[in-house]
């Protein structure tokens, strides 16, 4: 009878055993949290980038049925129209771009061209600074702003610190 007893008492876990397998645990889970967040930030910049795509797409839209760039990326002159369905946001942002002036908005810099709006300089700042998108982008300074831009400096700004990345296109 008092073998029984015996084989039943060890049969469990002892509690270092438990507190081994938990850190275990929580260090694999640590890990797999870390590489989700950088894949998060590549997937937030890939949504960037197709973003600042279809804005150039819409431009180029209202660009040829008006002849020049529109002053801001509004609601009411790409959506209205019906260039784009609805204009992009930044996706780590919560508030919305309606009028060109938000800091959630794309960087967008209408551009003189002798005395039209001819020219655009549109962008957006990455988180991963190795971006390979960032090989293909113009790099190129803003120029002469048209008469009557939204002026939101935060906005217009198109250069680069080494702290980040800016993705940029123009016509």
């Amino acid at each position: 009878m008092d073998d029984i007893s015996k084989e039943t008492r060890n049969k469990g876990f002892t509690l270092i055993e438990l507190l081994v397998v938990i850190a275990i645990i929580g260090i694999l889970s640590s890990v797999v949290l870390a590489s989700l967040n950088s894949a998060r930030q590549k997937g937030r910049d890939a949504r960037r980038v197709s973003d600042v795509k279809q804005l150039q797409l819409a431009l180029e839209l209202y660009y040829d049925a008006t002849g020049g760039y529109p002053l801001a990326l509004s609601t009411a002159n790409l959506v209205t129209n019906g260039y784009i369905s609805v204009v992009p946001i930044d996706p780590s942002s919560t508030t919305s771009c309606t009028d060109g002036t938000q800091a959630s908005c794309y960087k967008y810099a209408p551009l003189l061209v002798g005395s039209a709006c001819a020219s655009y300089h549109l962008g957006a700042t990455l988180e991963v600074t190795s971006n390979s998108a960032l090989n293909n982008d113009s790099d190129a300074a803003a120029g002469t702003v048209c008469v009557g831009t939204v002026n939101n400096t935060s906005n217009l700004d198109f250069t680069s610190t080494s702290a980040d990345a800016i993705y940029d296109v123009k016509p």
